[in-house]
């Protein structure tokens, strides 16, 4: 089996002191993909920038204290990429990728958009030079007999069922109706999302809760933390877990790790 994991830590600095190192501590991941890091190798303590038993990379932001992504496995990686080779993104710390036997695993973090500011400016900018290196991901990665999984927080609920709240959310950053035009065709240009495969017809399993109200104790959250993978892959999933705290107190993260085993030879 294949057990990949990834989560949004919202500061891996103040996830580890809440309880992201006694997750990993229990993992039965193979990979482990983080998002929204928010900080750079040399500001985290050793136990968390190389716990014992992993191999990691570490992606963090020329900005300081924003974005970030990570990749932890318990296996060296034959390679690593860091970007995709867009000049305004590859030092930006949202998109990070290693080759394993067999398959190629990313991590990433898409930006997250406000209506009518640069931030969705850059969203959509993000978005229009993703897609064509998604595309030749899968095929480059098809001709060397790699499967693909992009992990991460995409920041884009596809679905109505993605949402709690969809009917007064179809003007937010994260539910316009061109993001998910845009999901859409990642879909048809070779990915399959994996969780939703497993979990058809169902209202989500959501991801993210607002920390504030009752949002995470009445479920009101969304779906925008997905693994994406090549059908190939997506056909040996046999398990998807969304691992929701058992309680407010018990989170670490805004987000909850989203687990898949895979039935590879």
């Amino acid at each position: 089996m294949l057990t990949v994991s990834t989560v949004n830590v919202n500061g891996l600095r103040a996830a580890a002191k809440k309880g992201y190192l006694e997750w990993l501590a229990a993992t039965e991941a193979d990979v482990v993909c983080l998002q929204e890091v928010r900080a750079e190798p040399g500001q985290l303590d050793p136990e968390v920038r190389e716990p014992d038993g992993w191999h990691v990379v570490h992606a963090h932001s020329e900005v300081k204290g924003r974005s970030g992504v990570s990749l932890l496995s318990r296996v060296a990686p034959d390679a690593v990429r860091i970007g995709f080779g867009v000049a305004e993104f590859d030092l930006s710390g949202r998109y990070v990728e290693i080759e394993l036997p067999g398959v190629v695993v990313a991590s990433l973090y898409l930006p997250s958009g406000d209506v009518g500011t640069p931030r969705q400016d850059e969203k959509e900018r993000f978005m229009a030079a993703f897609l064509p290196y998604l595309v030749e991901l899968r095929e480059k990665s098809a001709a060397d007999g790699r499967e693909v999984v992009v992990c991460g927080d995409w920041n884009i609920a596809h679905r109505e069922a993605d949402l709690k709240n969809w009917k007064t959310n179809q003007k937010s950053s994260g539910f316009l109706p061109e993001e998910r035009a845009w999901m859409d065709q990642v879909f048809e240009s070779g990915y399959v999302d994996v969780v939703r495969e497993l979990n058809p017809g169902v209202t989500g399993p959501y991801t993210w809760w607002s920390y504030r109200g009752k949002a995470f104790d009445v479920d009101s959250g969304w779906r925008i933390d997905y693994q994406i993978s090549t059908a190939g892959l997506a056909g040996r999933a046999v398990s998807a877990v969304v691992e929701r705290a058992a309680t407010y107190a018990e989170r670490w993260s805004d987000h909850a790790p989203v687990t898949v085993r895979y039935d590879v030879p």
